[in-house]
């Protein structure tokens, strides 16, 4: 068997396609296969505007693509693609090889195994490895994820997440909407306002999806958020994510804290001194050391200790059998939280009211939690998945490279797409 005809077996050519020759540079270390087309090529060509028979009329000058490395040495093939005549329309094209992958540069092989390493690393960790250039790269990205995206079906959305994630610094956001069924990105834009649902709504109905399809929106507390689905979305109910409730609660414990160790006598003061991350973990997240430290501080009877168990009791709500029960105890809760404030030293409170107000005005949100116990648990999944990404596509400043590698990897679209 000579070189050339492993080769034509090996890129399963056919008979319409001949590895002509290859070669080998020792000193770039470059392997050359040149691919010509035979005879029987026109014999099945058909025109594609009309299916017309097509007679080669010339060829492009020679074209370049990456192919996968031949052991340790980098592969090109090379190849003057001919261009065919339609004999009934007289349209001329170029014949597409069977190599050729979206992006053109490469072939179908080498984008394939470059889009496996770009899920997982970064582009220019990428382009070093491969000695390719991460403009190239991120063409081949764009084209496939561009072409997936188009063919990606909402048509069974029902339930999704909303959240925002920062972009960078400056109060920069992206607005993500996922499916929190089929755990996936659905689609991502600049922004956090009421446009991006707009946004949303027009991408989603051009993949077979209906607004009004939509019977479940899992988010935080925004406004506009609100605002829109109550505008587009009239079968949707809105569950406030049970994260960012809890979230804001925690906050307000964190809150008493600093109102405490500023005004507090100097013993509250070194009590509390170095104790943040205590009030933020679960009792049964804590070492034995931080156990011991939080039952001496609990011993010396703390407006943060009592904040702290408050947030413990707000949690264990949110095991209620029922949206009754959960909406009785939600009630006692704000009025031991008044209580309490009126017993504390001015403003010690004040973020601990703040959440009882924030509870009773989203009172409906918060209980719809129970009609499915839908959360936002895969959205926050979400965010190590967009650092991660943000740390692959770093480099370039545009949201719109970073929204190309979010959908890559966690919108489970058909890559490589050909």
């Amino acid at each position: 068997m000579t070189p050339e005809s492993m080769f034509h077996q090996m890129l399963g050519l056919g008979t319409e396609w001949q590895v002509r020759s290859c070669r080998f540079d020792p000193e770039s270390g470059l392997v050359t296969l040149q691919i010509q087309e035979t005879d029987q090529l026109w014999q099945s060509y058909r025109c594609p505007h009309d299916e017309g028979e097509a007679f080669c009329y010339d060829h492009t000058e020679e074209l370049v693509w990456r192919h996968l490395n031949v052991f340790e040495h980098k592969c090109e093939i090379h190849c003057r693609l001919p261009r065919a005549r339609c004999r009934t329309c007289s349209k001329t094209l170029r014949v597409e090889p069977p190599w050729e992958g979206l992006s053109i540069h490469f072939t179908k092989a080498f984008e394939a195994m470059a889009l496996l390493l770009l899920r997982e690393m970064p582009v220019a960790t990428v382009a070093e490895l491969l000695d390719e250039t991460d403009t190239r790269l991120w063409r081949m990205i764009f084209a496939h994820v561009e072409a997936a995206y188009a063919k990606k079906d909402m048509s069974e959305v029902t339930r999704i997440g909303v959240d925002e994630m920062s972009l960078r610094k400056g109060h920069e956001y992206l607005t993500i909407f996922a499916d929190l069924k089929d755990k996936n990105v659905l689609f991502a834009t600049e922004g956090r306002d009421k446009e991006t649902w707009k946004a949303f709504i027009e991408e989603w109905e051009k993949h077979e999806g209906h607004r009004h399809q939509l019977t479940c929106v899992s988010m935080d507390m925004s406004k506009a958020y609100r605002a829109a689905v109550a505008e587009w979305c009239r079968n949707a109910e809105i569950v406030f994510d049970k994260y960012h409730v809890v979230s804001h609660v925690n906050a307000a414990v964190d809150q008493v804290r600093k109102y405490e160790v500023r005004y507090g006598p100097s013993s509250v003061q070194a009590a509390l001194k170095k104790s943040l991350w205590i009030w933020r973990k679960n009792p049964e997240n804590l070492t034995e050391k931080e156990k011991t430290r939080l039952a001496g501080i609990e011993h010396k009877n703390l407006w943060t200790a009592k904040a702290y168990q408050m947030r413990l009791v707000f949690q264990d709500i949110y095991r209620s059998a029922t949206a009754e029960e959960a909406k009785k105890r939600l009630k006692i809760w704000c009025r031991w939280v008044r209580m309490v404030a009126a017993q504390a030293p001015r403003y010690y409170f004040a973020a601990m009211v703040g959440s009882a107000k924030m509870v009773l005005n989203h009172l409906d949100g918060i209980l719809a939690y129970w009609n499915g116990k839908v959360t936002n648990a895969f959205m926050e999944g979400l965010n190590s998945v967009f650092s991660a990404t943000k740390r692959r596509a770093r480099g370039y400043r545009t949201s719109t490279h970073l929204i190309a590698m979010l959908y890559l990897v966690a919108a489970k679209l058909k890559i490589p797409f050909h």
